[in-house]
C-alpha cells in the first residue's frame, strides 16, 4: 500500500514534477481516476492552501471529499497503547482510524508539532498512529517534521523557473513573533537533496536544523553572503532545534529586504508576516513567486493522489 509521508516516498522527483506539470495543462484528464472513492482530509490544525489545494486535486481526479477538523468536531484522542482512559481523551486511535478507513479510500491527516517535547513530536503520533491501524493509504498534509506537500509544490516551481543547469538555491530563517516548527523546512531541505543546485541554508547560529536531516548541506550564518548571486531563495522562520521549540532572538537585521534579493526570485510557503519576515517591497515584487508556489499546491496533490489511486 502507498503512502505519501515524506520527500523520501518520491520514486523520481523528475518524473513526478514532470507529470505534475503536465497535469496543469489539463488538470481533469484523469477525472475517473478517483470515481466512486472518497477522500477523508482530517485537520488537526488550521490549514488554508493544504485545505483548498487538496480539496481541489481530488475533485480534479473524480474523489468524494469529507473534511473533518478535529480540533472543534472530533473526539479528543489516545494514541498510547495500555492506557487507562480516565482523563481527557474519549476516544483510541485504534479505533478510529479503523472506522474512518471504512468511510474513506484515502485519509490525508495534518497535525503539527507541539514544540514542547522533540522526542514526542518526531514520533509523528498522529501520522504514525493512522499508518498503523489504518488499512488505506495515508497522505501527509504537514505533520510534526514534515510538508512534503508543499516541498513537492516547491520543486515544481523551482522547475518551473529555473533556467540553469545548477542554480544556487538559498534557504533563509527570518524572524518572527511566534515559534514555529520545523516541518517545511525540514521537507525544503530534503527536496533539495534530491536535485543538481548549489544548495545554502543561512539562520542565525542556533537555529540549526536537525543535523540528519541538514547533512551534506553548506550553512552559512551571515544571511548577506549566502544571497550573493542567489538565483532562489526561500524563506522561512523556524524555532531552535537543540533548545527546543524556544525563539532565540528576532533579529530585524534577518527580514528580507530587496538589497539582498538582488536579481533572486522569491519564494515563501505562506502565509507571511509583512514586514517582518520580509519587505512588502519583495512581496509584491515582479520576483515574488509565492502566488506560484500556491498554485503548485494543486498540482503537487494531485500528482501524489494520483500515484496512489493509480497502485
Amino acid at each position: 500500500m502507498k503512502h505519501y509521508l515524506s520527500v523520501q516516498d518520491i520514486d523520481s522527483l523528475d518524473h513526478w514534477v514532470e507529470e505534475a506539470r503536465d497535469l496543469k495543462e489539463d488538470p481533469k484528464k484523469h477525472k475517473n481516476l478517483g470515481s466512486d472513492k472518497t477522500i477523508g482530509l482530517l485537520f488537526f490544525n488550521n490549514s488554508l492552501r493544504t485545505r483548498l489545494s487538496t480539496q481541489k486535486a481530488a475533485m480534479n481526479l473524480g474523489l468524494e471529499v469529507i473534511v473533518m477538523n478535529f480540533g472543534s468536531e472530533g473526539w479528543a484522542l489516545e494514541y498510547a497503547d495500555g492506557t487507562v482512559m480516565d482523563q481527557g481523551t474519549s476516544e483510541h486511535i485504534k479505533e478510529a482510524a479503523q472506522v474512518v478507513s471504512q468511510y474513506c479510500d484515502i485519509i490525508a491527516i495534518r497535525a503539527f508539532a507541539g514544540l514542547k517535547n522533540k522526542e514526542e513530536d518526531e514520533a509523528e503520533k498522529v501520522l504514525n498512529g493512522f499508518k498503523k491501524y489504518a488499512s488505506v493509504p495515508i497522505v501527509n498534509m504537514e505533520s510534526s517534521v514534515g510538508h512534503p506537500l508543499q516541498a513537492l509544490a516547491d520543486a515544481i516551481t523551482l522547475a518551473e523557473q529555473n533556467t540553469k543547469a545548477r542554480p544556487k538555491v538559498v534557504l533563509s530563517w527570518a524572524p518572527h513573533p511566534k515559534a514555529l516548527p520545523h516541518a517545511v523546512a525540514n521537507s525544503f531541505v530534503e527536496m533539495m537533496h534530491l536535485q543538481d543546485a548549489d544548495f545554502v541554508i543561512t539562520h542565525p547560529e542556533g537555529y540549526e536544523l536537525n543535523p540528519e536531516i541538514t547533512k551534506g548541506a553548506t550553512i552559512e550564518y551571515d544571511q548577506k553572503k549566502a544571497c550573493e548571486e542567489a538565483d532562489f531563495i526561500y524563506v522561512k522562520n523556524w524555532s531552535s532545534y537543540t533548545d527546543y521549540g524556544k525563539i532565540l532572538n528576532q533579529d530585524k537585521n534577518w527580514t528580507m529586504t530587496p538589497e539582498k534579493v538582488g536579481k533572486a526570485k522569491f519564494m515563501h510557503c505562506l502565509p507571511v508576516r509583512r514586514n517582518v519576515v520580509v519587505a512588502d517591497a519583495v512581496l509584491d515584487g515582479d520576483r515574488s513567486l509565492v502566488i506560484e508556489q500556491a498554485n503548485n499546491r494543486t498540482y503537487a496533490a494531485q500528482i501524489v493522489l494520483k500515484k496512489i489511486l493509480e497502485q
